[in-house]
């Protein structure tokens, strides 16, 4: 490769830089969740971990900053029991079909087009009420440290040092300290 003035060398760090991540959503296989008796279902393409995410990677440039996923909601169910984040931000578009969002103020009809986000410590659930496939994009940040509430159950979910779910009284900050 020649070096002779400005384009020689654009052309040699061009060759030098890595070539950008690219994937097509179409390609990626969809996989499927279900809870034991089937009342929570859900299929989604992992669009983060498909770009390079590694989601138990301590290091932030393994991690990313986001997760990004497509999600597939069949007609009739909800993917996940009614829950918060402690941590966690959540973003939500409707990418086609129609369902309902329950969150702590009741219930919320959603379509084609809306978008929505939920913060940290807002309990929220999807649920398809619709004769077709709920499609979203979901984009949540993933913080390290992360639990979740599940109000109607009473439990916790913990990611920290593994996914653990836990449910007990509360208790004072010095029971069995002192």
């Amino acid at each position: 490769m020649q070096n002779d003035g400005r384009y020689g060398r654009l052309t040699e760090r061009r060759f030098n830089q890595k070539i950008m991540r690219k994937i097509n959503t179409n390609e990626l296989v969809e996989e499927t969740w279900s809870s034991p008796k089937g009342k929570f279902t859900v299929a989604g393409k992992e669009i983060s971990e498909a770009l390079g995410r590694k989601p138990k990677s301590t290091d932030l440039n393994e991690r990313h900053p986001f997760d990004v996923e497509i999600v597939r909601i069949s007609p009739g169910k909800a993917p996940y029991p009614y829950h918060l984040h402690s941590a966690q931000w959540e973003f939500y578009h409707v990418i086609s079909g129609k369902g309902v969002v329950r969150h702590k103020e009741g219930w919320t009809p959603i379509e084609a087009g809306d978008a929505f986000i939920f913060k940290p410590d807002e309990p929220h659930q999807l649920i398809n009420n619709s004769s077709q496939d709920l499609i979203l994009y979901v984009v949540a940040d993933n913080p390290m440290g992360e639990s979740t509430y599940y109000p109607d159950s009473k439990k916790w979910g913990v990611r920290s040092p593994e996914r653990r779910i836990l449910r007990s009284e509360a208790l004072d900050y010095y029971d069995g300290e002192e």
